[in-house]
């Protein structure tokens, strides 16, 4: 029995040891409420279809620190924004401005689904302008194998 009890202990003990403490925030709660703000406005450049809050990745952890220093620092909001978008583009912000370099990201999927219906319509109207000489008739054996149950030997 206690060499099961010293084997239990052990293995909570490695446990702790790999363990990683979370960053404190109750010694600054105005700040990480600022920075939790300003990390929900950031794609991390890792993931790309998380913000930087919610990203693990170690480029997410480096970038959410940076936004912590820059606010210590007495930057603005729009400082830090601006700044990252200086630095890594309008990519790294989770809802880019609509402007002419974005445009492509916020229309072209409603135009790539326009552009589809429109040609779904004309395909549909044409082929229903078409007499029955233009499509292959179906041939008696066919319907015939069609209508057959499956052989169960096969």
């Amino acid at each position: 029995m206690h060499k099961f009890l010293l084997a239990l202990l052990a293995l909570c003990l490695a446990g702790a040891v790999h363990a990683v403490d979370a960053p404190l925030t109750a010694a600054e709660p105005e700040l990480e409420k600022q920075m939790l703000r300003i990390s929900a406005e950031l794609r991390c450049l890792v993931c790309q279809n998380q913000t930087i809050a919610d990203s693990n990745a170690e480029l997410a952890v480096d970038l959410r620190n940076q936004v912590r220093d820059m606010l210590r620092s007495g930057q603005s909001e729009r400082q830090i924004i601006d700044y990252m978008t200086a630095r890594y583009g309008d990519f790294v912000l989770y809802r880019p401005p609509v402007k002419g370099t974005t445009f492509l990201l916020w229309f072209g999927p409603a135009v790539l689904m326009v552009v589809g219906l429109a040609t779904l319509v004309l395909v549909l109207r044409r082929r229903s302008r078409l007499g029955n000489e233009h499509f292959d008739p179906e041939e008696p054996e066919d319907i015939a194998a069609a209508a057959r149950p499956l052989d169960p030997k096969r």
